[in-house]
């Protein structure tokens, strides 16, 4: 998938390319792509106490952060592609 904002930033940058496991582990930290209100978004899941929420990186962001169920993750980034398609410039996750 192609990153549209930049929400993500800094780890994540306008036009980056990410790559989805939809089986991946779901865990605190993780980057996911979950299902809010029929559309997808690109956040970090963050636990606090009993809950799940995602959140954007940038602080321009911030509020909108918002409580999730488990259930509505459809994937975890597994991988961002690195620039110029150079495999030396990838990350994994």
């Amino acid at each position: 998938l192609q990153v549209q904002d930049d929400s993500m930033e800094p780890e994540f940058n306008k036009g980056c390319i990410i790559v989805i496991d939809p089986d991946g582990v779901v865990s605190p930290g993780a980057y996911v792509i979950a299902m809010v209100e029929n559309g997808y978004i690109f956040r970090q899941i963050v636990q606090e106490n009993e809950r799940y929420c995602i959140q954007p990186l940038n602080p321009a962001y911030a509020h909108e952060k918002r409580a999730i169920e488990l259930s509505s993750v459809k994937g975890v980034v597994v991988q961002q592609a690195g620039a110029r398609g150079r495999r030396a410039d990838r990350k994994r996750y």
